[in-house]
């Protein structure tokens, strides 16, 4: 039975784990994992994406796989075409798919109506390999994710709910901080709360930067303004207040270390030299892109 990731909370906290482990793994030995030797992955793109794309490419080829490059805009989705015929089209074809789009439904549908694997590589609702790749990175740094407490900070977007989503699966401990009225989608909070209630986690959402980053081990930050958000000039104004800087870090542990999923706008979520203080982190959590999805795909796909 094929399995698909279109969010964190598609696997389990063990098989998380498991893939993180893995992908450690994968990153020492770059061409231990053949498994998708002979197999073609299609790879859809209908937002731009510079690590994303290349992580996947890479990922596939040093795999033994064929990685298919899909601009949306080349295919017939862009005319319309239904996402059910889409999905059923490719499965004849491919062995796998990874979709970066707008939205969330089409990724669901696709993996719905196709008998193929389907891997969210994101959506304006959910950015799960990201959020694997920082937990590995995490994984990396502490040698455990237990007991670890992430402040996110900025805009509730993708990121905000997928961090939320995937601590409620690992009872990791998240604290959000968004200006009024930018908090994450309720839905991704309902169910980031519901799955608390079985591992342990402690979910808050607040609109004080200060009251977030007590205790934290991991401060974390996207831009302010997302693809797609571009006309949106007045949002920065109210985002003041909501960048990671020194004064933020010191109400942090001393231990704390500044993530971010980038591409970096400083000067706005985060300040030009707490970026750097924190860049190997950060180019560290960049290239665990690669490391996990490779991990991720020999999961799913390996078996297909």
């Amino acid at each position: 039975m094929k399995k698909d990731f279109l969010s964190v909370s598609d696997l389990t906290k063990e098989e998380i784990l498991e893939v993180i482990k893995y992908g450690i793994e994968l990153k020492k030995d770059k061409f231990k994992d053949q498994s998708l030797k002979g197999k073609s992955i299609g790879l859809i793109f209908m937002k731009q994406s510079t690590r994303t794309r290349l992580s996947f490419e890479v990922g596939v080829y040093q795999m033994g796989g064929q990685p298919l490059y899909i601009s949306g805009s080349s295919t017939q989705l862009s005319r319309g075409e239904d996402i059910k015929d889409t999905a059923r089209v490719m499965s004849r074809y491919l062995d796998g798919i990874v979709i970066r789009t707008f939205s969330h439904r089409e990724v669901e549908d696709l993996a719905k109506y196709g008998s193929i694997p389907v891997i969210n590589a994101l959506t304006d609702y959910l950015h799960p390999c990201q959020v694997m790749a920082d937990m590995m990175t995490i994984y990396e740094r502490f040698g455990s994710l237990e007991g670890k407490k992430v402040a996110y900070i900025g805009d509730g977007n993708n990121m905000a709910n997928t961090w939320l989503i995937a601590c409620g699966v690992m009872g990791m401990d998240i604290s959000v901080a968004t200006p009024e009225g930018y908090e994450p989608n309720g839905k991704a909070v309902l169910e980031a709360v519901n799955l608390a209630k079985k591992s342990g986690a402690n979910i808050e959402i607040t609109n004080d930067p200060k009251k977030a980053v007590k205790d934290a081990d991991v401060l974390y930050t996207d831009v302010w303004v997302s693809m797609g958000q571009e006309a949106d000039k007045d949002k920065k104004e109210l985002f003041k207040g909501f960048t990671i800087n020194g004064d933020l870090l010191k109400l942090a542990k001393d231990s704390t270390i500044v993530m971010h999923c980038l591409p970096a706008h400083k000067g706005e979520e985060i300040s030009e030299d707490i970026f750097e203080k924190f860049s190997d982190v950060i180019f560290d959590e960049a290239e665990n892109r690669l490391h996990i999805q490779k991990a991720l795909m020999s999961f799913l796909f390996k078996n297909i």
